[in-house]
Formats: C-alpha cells, sequence, structure tokens
C-alpha cells in the first residue's frame, strides 16, 4: 500500500484529503505543523506528499527543500491558493514537481497523484514513444511516422528533458539551467523560442498543442495523452 503524507493546517481540507485518499486505497498521514511534518517526511517510508505553503513553523518552501536534500526521488505536489504565481515559481524552484490550486477537484488531485507514483516508479527509460513520435537517448535519434527528424542539440536536450519529467510544471529558469546550463546570455525567451521550433516538429497541430502546454506566468508542463 503507497503512503501518502499531507501536510495541511486547514481542518477541513485534511479532512476532505484524509477519507478521500483513504477510500482511494492509500495508506494516509497528515500533519497540521511544519515541523512534525518535516520529521514524517524523512523519517516515515512515504511515496508522496501533498504540501501546504503556509504553514505553522516551518513553511511549505522549506520542507521542500530538506526533503529534497534528503529524498530526490520522492514527488512533491504544493497546495497553493489562487493568484500566488509568485508562490508557484518559487516553489518549483524549490523542488517541488506540481502544484494544484485551491479550491479543487479532489477528482484531478486523485488522477495527477496516480500519474506521478506511476512516473516515479518507474525505471529509467532511454526510449521514449509518444504518439506517432520516438525519441531514443542511446543513439541520439528522434523519428515521426518513422522518418528521422532532425532536432539542434538544444531542442534534442528539452525534448530529452520534458519526456522524463512528463506532468511536471516546469519554470523557464528550470528549463534554462538543464538545457542551456551556465550560459549566462541566455533568458527566458530562448525558452520560448526553443519551445516553438519544437513544437513544429513534434505536434500534430502547432495551434492546439497535445504535448507541450504553456502555463501562464510560470513556464511549461509536457502532457502524454493516455
Amino acid at each position: 500500500m503507497q503512503t501518502i503524507l499531507i501536510v495541511e493546517d486547514d481542518p477541513a481540507i485534511a479532512r476532505g484529503l484524509k477519507d478521500n485518499f483513504t477510500q482511494a486505497g492509500y495508506r494516509v498521514l497528515h500533519s497540521a505543523h511544519g515541523e512534525e511534518g518535516l520529521k514524517l517526511a524523512l523519517d516515515e517510508p512515504v511515496d508522496l506528499i501533498l504540501l501546504d505553503l503556509m504553514l505553522p513553523g516551518i513553511n511549505g518552501y522549506d520542507i521542500c527543500r530538506s526533503v529534497r536534500l534528503e529524498k530526490k526521488d520522492i514527488p512533491i505536489l504544493m497546495l497553493t491558493a489562487k493568484g500566488q504565481e509568485e508562490d508557484v515559481i518559487r516553489g518549483l524552484e524549490m523542488g517541488a514537481d506540481d502544484y494544484i490550486i485551491k479550491p479543487f477537484s479532489i477528482r484531478e488531485l486523485l488522477v495527477r497523484v496516480k500519474n506521478f507514483l506511476r512516473l516515479y516508479a518507474g525505471p529509467g527509460q532511454e526510449v521514449f514513444e509518444f504518439g506517432d513520435c520516438r525519441l531514443d537517448l542511446r543513439s541520439h535519434t528522434f523519428m515521426r511516422n518513422s522518418v528521422e527528424v532532425d532536432l539542434t542539440s538544444k531542442e534534442f536536450r528539452l525534448l530529452s528533458y520534458f519526456l522524463t519529467r512528463p506532468g511536471r510544471a516546469l519554470t523557464r529558469d528550470q528549463i534554462l539551467n538543464a538545457v542551456w546550463g551556465n550560459q549566462i546570455l541566455v533568458g527566458g525567451r530562448s525558452v520560448d523560442r526553443c519551445v516553438t521550433t519544437l513544437r513544429g516538429k513534434i505536434e500534430p497541430n502547432v495551434g492546439t498543442p497535445t504535448y507541450i502546454h504553456t502555463i501562464r506566468d510560470v513556464g511549461y508542463r509536457f502532457e502524454i495523452p493516455s
């Protein structure tokens, strides 16, 4: 049985989350306090963390950073109030995988949790197939409809980065660091331009993207339709 840790100080939200995740077959741990939540995250065999940002004691940012230092492979989903774009970006930069805005759909949250648990449970991949596309990290090739398509080095690295993090909200700064490294003369517009050219090579319809979705004021999310 997989274990979900809920760190949330609102009693009504916490109760609803505990009830729904228990009914869905998960073992649920809960804390309403930052220090206790961090201790549970580090000491218990937790498979996923639902983390509120504003907590008594240690806040969600510090919990996220501390967990990432100790347990790099545990998914963290932030629970955030609507309109807090700066908080979302800060949380993602601290190492959170995604966020969901309050008030949220419990059905959507359950699906996201299921997807993240499946993603983290799987072994490292070297070949990725989605739609009519195939990316092979071993041979450094990209195929569409069984025909090899030429990707620039940045496009290849960007697509690889997306495919190894499906469903995650990724900030432009995270993408810059992963794809461009420490090149100081590039910025967010470089990410946007590379996304545009990559969409032209992988999307069935560039006007309504299937895979690379823009997250306003944050960055991008790569989705693989089920």
